[in-house]
């Protein structure tokens, strides 16, 4: 998984640092992931969690800016925590789901649960410090090939034309334009130069597409999109 889009590695630190919790059932699996993230001056590891009855209480308690989950954990599971967490903070952090298999139908659904994003566990180190930062950011889909793929496996079974058209009457024709280049991957500025706009215009229409669609993050809009059949896997191939 190697299509990260938007801005390069060289990502400038940030002050203060991105607080991060860690959950994953498997402490060889925290103790990498805490060298490698906690190595990165922008980057900050608060607390951990090998369950996900745990994530959600730890993120509670500590408020940390991204929750990296196992998907599959004992007790509550990756797509549960989530869950739970969006549900009941006021201001969430944004999770990003970790996984062993790409294809993996709880990696969709933590996705339509409300996650940010997901990763491999066997990314590697640059990439997944990358990956973070990006989701921090939301200015571009973490890894859209790879979401269409899941799309293309498991969005199906829910589409409709109704739905589509539902969906499709509450956006504006540029609205529209601008979640389907969403779905490509586009950061805002790529979006900008492509519809030859100023970046803050297209930043004012993606806050409009996350309004009306009721979600939170650019993920979520393109989920929604795929969920109701207005975008087809194969028409952003």
């Amino acid at each position: 998984m190697s299509e990260l889009t938007g801005d390069p590695m060289g990502d400038s630190p940030a002050t203060p640092p991105l607080r991060i919790v860690l959950a994953d059932d498997e402490r060889m699996i925290r103790t990498a992931l805490r060298v490698i993230l906690g190595a990165e001056p922008d980057l900050e590891i608060v607390g951990e969690a090998a369950t996900g009855a745990e994530a959600v209480s730890v993120t509670r308690q500590l408020r940390p800016d991204i929750v990296l989950m196992d998907v599959r954990m004992p007790d509550v599971d990756g797509i549960r925590a989530t869950e739970q967490i969006l549900a009941t903070m006021a201001e969430p952090p944004r999770v990003v789901v970790v996984t062993t298999f790409e294809n993996d139908s709880y990696v969709y659904e933590a996705l339509h649960a409300g996650a940010s994003g997901f990763l491999l566990k066997r990314a590697e180190p640059a990439e997944l410090v990358h990956a973070v930062r990006m989701v921090a950011r939301s200015d571009s889909l973490l890894f859209p090939a790879a979401v269409r793929n899941l799309a293309a496996t498991h969005a199906g079974r829910r589409a409709t034309d109704a739905r589509a058209a539902e969906l499709r009457a509450r956006l504006s024709d540029r609205e529209a334009e601008v979640l389907r280049l969403m779905a490509l991957g586009l950061s805002n500025a790529e979006i900008a130069e492509r519809l030859f706009l100023g970046a803050a215009t297209i930043k004012t229409y993606v806050a409009g597409v996350l309004a009306k669609l009721g979600v939170r993050d650019r993920t979520q809009a393109v989920i929604a999109a795929y969920d109701c059949g207005f975008i087809t896997p194969k028409a952003v191939s």
